[in-house]
């Protein structure tokens, strides 16, 4: 879990369970949003997006969400991913979009609903980096988080329990102004997939809320 650029870091050792294929995919799937909203994404990454194998007659959001990340970043240039980034994420006192939790929810940064997911990484075992200045809520830490519960096998009322309380109500809005913000390019296809994949995951969690109540 602990890697330079997280922002929590669990302190205890768990054995790595078995995780179904349609686990693993969601999980890299997380991960691979958490890494692109953290940073510019490096030139070996843009590499696996251009090689992807995707599914040209797959009709699906998700489907087409895909090829076109792949058509944009073949169209990528270096130099130009880190003026948008740049503009989207950190600009001049702050970018076009703040990818934080609480702004979303509220209008500012540092407000409850950091405060409660703070109690609730506490209680799931994480720590904060003192090196870390910027708040848990980062929509890249709450991916990172995501990731790590489906790979140390967290069972579903976990995820679904995770998920609602700390991006369910505002990531789909994120998303949606990545897609329409005036400095994405290649983000606007970042948009399209982490949009596609939310709303995939909000309707999976319904269904997991629906199977617990008809097995009361």
């Amino acid at each position: 879990m602990t890697t330079e650029q997280k922002q929590a870091t669990v302190q205890t050792n768990i054995s790595e369970p078995a995780i179904g294929e349609h686990d693993l995919m969601r999980a890299d799937i997380y991960n691979l949003l958490a890494a692109l909203l953290r940073s510019v994404p490096s030139p070996e990454m843009i590499q696996w997006l251009k090689e992807l194998e995707t599914d040209q007659h797959d009709g699906s959001d998700m489907g087409k969400a895909w090829s076109g990340l792949q058509l944009a970043a073949r169209h990528a240039q270096a130099e130009q991913l880190e003026d948008e980034y740049q503009q989207l994420f950190i600009g001049l006192g702050r970018g076009e979009l703040v990818p934080y939790g609480s702004w979303y929810l509220t209008g500012s940064l540092m407000e409850t609903p950091l405060a409660i997911l703070r109690q609730d990484l506490k209680l799931l075992g994480f720590e904060r980096e003192e090196r870390v200045k910027e708040p848990e809520d980062h929509a890249a830490a709450l991916f990172e988080v995501m990731a790590f519960l489906i790979m140390t096998g967290s069972g579903s009322t976990t995820q679904k329990s995770f998920y609602e309380r700390h991006l369910a109500e505002w990531i789909g809005r994120f998303f949606r102004d990545l897609q329409q913000a005036e400095s994405a390019v290649f983000y606007s296809s970042i948009g399209t997939l982490g949009r596609a994949f939310t709303d995939f995951e909000t309707d999976s969690m319904a269904a997991i809320k629906e199977q617990a109540i008809e097995l009361q």
